[in-house]
């Protein structure tokens, strides 16, 4: 055989060789994003696992404590098999264990313990820190099910191993059950973000423990009868010899016979370096996906642990078995498929899932069944799901996305008619805004918090199904579909060029875009505005054409206009009013792409991963979200993005690297090459040799393998600018009619009130109302000029244009019902200040959710008003409704006192009224505080004071911060 042959068989064999061994392990930091406000955990996890074993450094859920620790803190408090990688809600912590020398506590202050950054590390699957207090070295590794610990104790003192079942969250059931001298078994029901979350475990011990004792009520106790169960332990063990101990613990959602079944199958030795290598094997297959080489090992360890933290969640939810707990709380079987949990689309439905359909196509597969064996066992696909349990937190039903996006894709293994059947029920949900939203093709503030956020996403969610319903030939439904996806056309404000709120048919005024409020999901307008992934054709129609839409992106990005209004803890990351703390704006760098803008696009992005992605534990600029903040990076970095979700294609930036080589499977492959230089743009791209100037390409283009390469020069005679042409997205038909604009200066009026209705349609129309309540049509007044109105009642508009009509705005208006005059003494929250005094008589009875805007609020203060009938009158009895929202720190007055004066100087106290509501109760609920006079009473004033419950307590998650009251309709007889 030819020598050059064979060295270079042996040559390519070493090279391959080589590759294959790449320890990409060493360039994931678990560090990363533990400081600062991204939420993530240092601990030990493999890739999608159910055990996340990793320290505890907070126990207050508080906001920078979600996932347990944060890098500015220097105590652990033990070592959880549970956590949430970036979430912005504190939940798990379940099964807390954590070793200690000398006489055993049940406080955690006592057997927790000072550490230091300095004797803590951590890799893939790995998890090490020196205990300061008793010098203890905690070593921590996994399986998907199983916890491993090794603890070396000091040679001397009492070895101690604590466990901790009352831990963190709010439990609601526990126990546990000494089988042998090695083997503990028990369980924990906890109640945080979710409101039912079940972990039963075995725990296994290298040697027999000495002693023992029951934790029971804060002390230990040895017991003969189980009682009410214990709440924890300790275990004493014998560590003269030098030897360390080591730790099993399986734990599963199904009970304690699933947890041993999970130990038999997993913990089957006790070689600590076995599992610690078996995890580290696990995770360098799983960073094999994507192959990038850089000389800056920063650079290297930013992708790598970015990729690391794409592969925490979703999580593994059922047993070696299949069995698992479903979301009516039962045991189920998964049958062919994998069942998750720790679904947080809201976030994930932008980038971590569009990566998903890439290098995890069989686990998307597997979500998916999850969704539907969801929705078969719950009735709702999930929206934001943890444990078998609906948080109900954010917004839309983007499961659907991820539906949408998979069958474009072509992504199967699931019940196609059943995920449409799924996917049509939660677009017609009857909570949340949704049916309203059907009805009118979009939210008004008055029927809905966050109306502007949930019209533009449900809009996009709607254009979701009917992709699904046109791929499965539903076309008696697509129609329907296709028009509320265009909701966002009846929010768009032409003049400002912004999403605008519409409140009582109207626009809400006066309305500044940089303002975060209750009208937007954590965020403002500008973050909002440019939020039609569906139709961006449509949008930029809307501004007036190209050349409009690129001047206000650019703005988007160059405003010198601060964030006004509320403070909201996710919206960080600011370039201009772009904010990449918070996933509304992930995709809008890339938008330039969609008017022939593609190298805005590349500079954008690429100052957005300098600028907001590090190598430190402050190296995420926002919360992790799930993976989402991480994904958004992965794509980024390789050049891609996914816009739109549902439409499979991926719109292109720069690459980071000049190679990156996604192993798809199969021994499958797609490779990005870049050669960049300064100052030197991309003149176009070359997909499998064939040069364009569309910066898209096709999912399938990618999936089927292959090479893009990234062009730097052109032929000479080449004419066509890289980005001329555009793969975009548009709704042609049918196109809605936007829904008029009943114009007034306010809903409440005390004489008579001037009326005023334009049309929305830039195509025209003809435009038909009535002041009756009924809908109108053709015969209906025709609108031809501004009208008054003298008393209460509800205006109702419609556009007509051609055979098409638009949704029907309506409005309602209130005539005072007393005239008189009141002046409030304190000064409402900015954010919460209704219509001002008019809000306590304009006869609308504000409901519990007073993120509508109809209640007047009052932070740290007390609510003072006085109000002046005018002419003194008999008064039998007054009240006045205050709202209680403990979570959102609205809490009831601690006591309500009335007052009445003939001069508006001597008052003469009739009363105080308090109540028996607890502040920690969080029940929403309004309360009427009434005083009935025992004899009727002659006055002109009437003065009203409610004190404020003062400052949050230790046990509120806002502890320290200033509670509000919220007050509304005063009812005087």
């Amino acid at each position: 055989m030819n020598k050059i042959f064979l060295w270079s068989v042996f040559f390519f064999s070493v090279v391959y060789t080589i590759q294959s061994q790449t320890n990409y392990n060493a360039y994931v930091n678990p560090f990363v994003g533990t400081g600062g406000h991204g939420h993530t955990f240092p601990g030990a996890v493999m890739p999608f696992g159910m055990v996340q074993l990793s320290p505890d450094t907070r126990v207050d859920g508080s906001w920078d404590g979600c996932s347990g620790y944060h890098y500015s803190d220097d105590f652990i408090y033990g070592f959880s098999h549970t956590h949430l990688s970036g979430t912005g809600c504190s939940d798990y912590g379940d099964i807390l264990v954590m070793p200690m020398l000398g006489t055993p506590s049940p406080n955690n202050k006592v057997y927790g313990s000072k550490f230091s950054h300095a004797n803590e590390k951590a890799s893939p699957g790995f998890y090490e820190v020196l205990l300061d207090d008793d010098k203890i070295k905690v070593e921590l590794t996994v399986t998907p099910r199983v916890g491993i610990h090794r603890y070396t104790f000091p040679k001397s003192g009492e070895a101690n191993v604590i466990i901790d079942l009352l831990h963190r969250d709010k439990v609601l059931n526990y126990g546990l059950k000494v089988i042998d001298s090695v083997t503990v078994t028990g369980f924990r029901v906890s109640e945080a973000w979710a409101k039912r979350q079940a972990v039963f475990f075995v725990m296994k011990f290298s040697k027999p423990f000495l002693k023992m004792e029951y934790g029971v009520k804060g002390s230990y106790k040895q017991l003969t009868k189980m009682g009410g169960g214990p709440d924890g332990a300790y275990f004493r063990f014998i560590t003269s010899d030098g030897q360390p101990l080591l730790i099993k613990v399986a734990i599963s959602t199904t009970g304690i016979e699933g947890a041993i079944k999970n130990m038999e199958a997993e913990g089957t030795h006790w070689d600590f370096e076995k599992y610690k290598t078996q995890a580290e094997e696990v995770w360098n297959k799983q960073l094999q996906k994507i192959e990038v080489s850089d000389p800056d090992k920063n650079k290297m360890t930013t992708f790598y642990s970015a990729l690391y933290h794409c592969s925490i969640h979703p999580s593994l939810n059922m047993d070696v078995d299949n069995q698992y707990r479903g979301r009516d709380q039962q045991l189920h079987t998964a049958k062919g498929f994998t069942n998750y949990s720790v679904f947080s689309l809201w976030d994930t439905y932008r980038a971590l899932n569009p990566l998903f359909t890439v290098i995890e196509p069989k686990r998307t597969s597997d979500f998916i069944n999850t969704f539907l064996a969801q929705y078969q066992q719950g009735g709702r696909l999930p929206m934001w799901e943890l444990s078998g349990n609906e948080t109900d937190c954010m917004i839309g039903f983007h499961s659907v996305s991820v539906i949408a996006d998979a069958m474009a894709k072509g992504i199967g293994g699931y019940d196609a008619s059943l995920a449409y059947q799924a996917m049509k029920a939660a677009a017609g949900y009857s909570a949340q805004g949704i049916p309203l939203f059907n009805k009118n093709g979009y939210l008004q503030i008055d029927d809905e918090s966050e109306s502007v956020s949930k019209s533009l996403e449900y809009a996009y969610d709607n254009w979701c199904l009917a992709k699904v319903g046109k791929l499965l030939d539903k076309k008696e439904d697509v129609s329907d579909y296709l028009k509320r996806a265009q909701a966002y056309k009846n929010l768009f404000d032409e003049k400002s060029g912004c999403m605008r709120p519409r409140k009582n048919g109207n626009w809400l005024s006066p309305f500044c875009p940089s303002e975060i409020n209750n009208h937007f999901t954590e965020g403002n307008s500008w973050q909002y505005s440019f939020y039609v992934p569906q139709d961006m054709d449509g949008l930029i129609k809307l501004h007036g054409g190209k050349e409009n839409f690129e001047k206000k992106l650019d703005e988007l990005f160059t405003t010198s206009q601060k964030t006004t209004g509320r403070d909201q803890a996710d919206v960080t990351g600011l370039i201009g009013q772009y904010a990449h703390g918070n996933e509304p704006s992930h995709h809008m760098a890339y938008l330039y792409n969609y008017i022939g803008k593609p190298q805005k696009t590349i500079a954008r992005v690429h100052q957005i991963c300098a600028g907001f992605y590090k190598n430190a534990p402050e190296g995420l600029i926002g919360n992790e979200d799930c993976g989402q903040m991480s994904a958004w990076y992965i794509l980024s970095a390789m050049g891609l993005y996914e816009v739109t979700p549902g439409n499979p294609v991926f719109t292109l930036g720069e690459p980071l690297f000049k190679s990156v080589k996604i192993n798809l499977g199969d021994a499958k492959s797609f490779s990005i090459t870049s050669d960049a230089r300064p100052d030197q743009p991309v003149k176009g791209v070359e997909v499998n040799g064939k040069v364009q100037m569309a910066p898209f390409i096709d999912y399938s283009a990618l999936m089927a393998g292959g090479k893009l390469t990234y062009l730097y020069t052109l032929p000479e005679n080449s004419k066509e600018e890289y980005g001329s042409k555009i793969i975009s997205t548009s709704i042609l038909s049918p196109e809605i009619v936007p829904a008029p604009l009943i114009i007034s200066t306010a809903q409440v009026f005390k004489d008579k009130a001037e009326l005023s209705i334009s049309n929305l349609n830039a195509r025209g129309g003809t435009i038909y109302y009535t002041t009756d309540g009924t809908e109108p049509t053709k015969k209906s007044n025709l609108y031809t000029s501004p009208f008054t109105i003298d008393k209460n009642c509800s205006v109702k508009a419609r556009t007509f244009f051609g055979s098409d009509t638009s949704s029907m705005t309506t409005t309602s208006f209130f005539k005072i019902k007393y005239d008189y005059d009141i002046v409030i003494t304190s000064t409402p929250n900015a954010q919460y200040a209704s219509e001002g005094v008019q809000t306590m008589v304009d006869g609308i009875m504000a409901d519990g959710n007073w993120r509508k805007g109809n209640w007047l609020g009052y932070q740290d203060k007390d609510f003072e008003c006085i109000i002046d009938m005018k002419q003194e009158k008999e008064i039998s009895s007054i009240d006045l409704n205050f709202l209680q929202d403990s979570r959102s720190w609205i809490i009831l007055p601690t006591s309500v006192s009335f007052y009445l004066s003939s001069d508006n100087k001597n008052f003469t106290e009739m009363g105080t009224e308090a109540h028996k509501v607890k502040p920690e109760d969080e029940t929403i609920r309004v309360l009427k505080f009434v005083k009935v006079l025992e004899q009727k009473r002659r006055a002109r004033y009437i003065k009203i004071v409610a004190k404020n419950f003062g400052k949050l307590p230790d046990w509120h998650q806002g502890k320290g911060g200033g509670a509000f009251i919220f007050v509304d309709e005063l009812e005087i007889k």
